[in-house]
């Protein structure tokens, strides 16, 4: 079975609070402090940061994560420089209130897909900004470990790395998302292509799994859907879907 390894680096706060609830084995946490950065002896932990990347595995998956803030970027631009050319560089950025998918920043350019988070499920009346992010980071944090559980148990789910390539290679813009349900009534049908990874309950019927993998391939516009199913015999009932939906900028 081919692996990968997988780097997740939180850029800033916010960055930083996803990445450490990361709960998956066997991948590589980093937090990057813009405060560090921005001192007047920022000179040394930029070396230290170009040679902690410059020096990552061949073919490394390498996340990084943050919200749209100028420093952000500046300490992206660092990193991206330094990591060898091999290196699969993807992108998870929050963006509150602003969807990216209409819009490619400049900054983009450096990355296979960038996933961006909008926060619309997560900004309900009279919430503020920080119980957003605070909430949002929670949930991240379980994607990320969700995903790569599944990616690493390729032969029981029927997605593996090949499929992931398929989708992320070409420059994209993307979401990722981990629900309990689906609201069919969202705007799914702006993305083209998807890979849906699907854990079922015990007690839960495959047709209900197959209903949604059914309804995803109607909506996405290219009609483009690699999906897996795994019944987990640990979960009496209940559905956890792992959706990763892209278009070409």
């Amino acid at each position: 079975m081919v692996s990968f390894t997988h780097v997740f680096v939180g850029i800033g706060g916010t960055g930083a609070g996803i990445v450490e609830g990361i709960t998956a084995d066997g991948v590589v946490k980093v937090t990057v402090n813009p405060a560090y950065y921005l001192l007047p002896s920022s000179a040394e932990y930029e070396e230290r940061l170009r040679d902690f990347f410059s020096s990552l595995p061949k073919n490394t998956f390498l996340w990084l994560i943050f919200d749209d803030r100028e420093t952000n970027h500046e300490l992206r631009e660092l990193i991206l420089d330094s990591a060898p050319g091999d290196t699969i560089k993807l992108a998870y950025v929050l963006t509150p209130r602003r969807e990216l998918i209409g819009e490619k920043p400049p900054w983009a350019e450096g990355f296979e897909t960038v996933f961006y988070d909008s926060l619309w499920d997560f900004l309900s009346e009279g919430k503020s900004l920080r119980a957003a992010f605070s909430e949002a980071s929670n949930r991240i944090a379980e994607l990320f470990s969700r995903l790569y559980y599944y990616l690493e148990t390729q032969m029981l789910v029927n997605i593996d790395y090949a499929d992931l390539f398929n989708m992320i290679k070409g420059g994209n813009v993307g979401i990722l998302r981990l629900l309990r349900r689906v609201d069919f009534n969202w705007h799914w049908g702006v993305w083209e292509r998807g890979l849906i990874g699907i854990l079922v309950g015990r007690d839960v019927p495959l047709r209900d799994a197959h209903s949604i993998l059914e309804r995803f391939q109607e909506l996405l516009s290219e009609k483009d859907v690699i999906w897996g199913v795994i019944a987990d015999e640990n979960v009496n009932e209940g559905v956890e879907i792992l959706a990763l939906l892209v278009r070409k900028w």
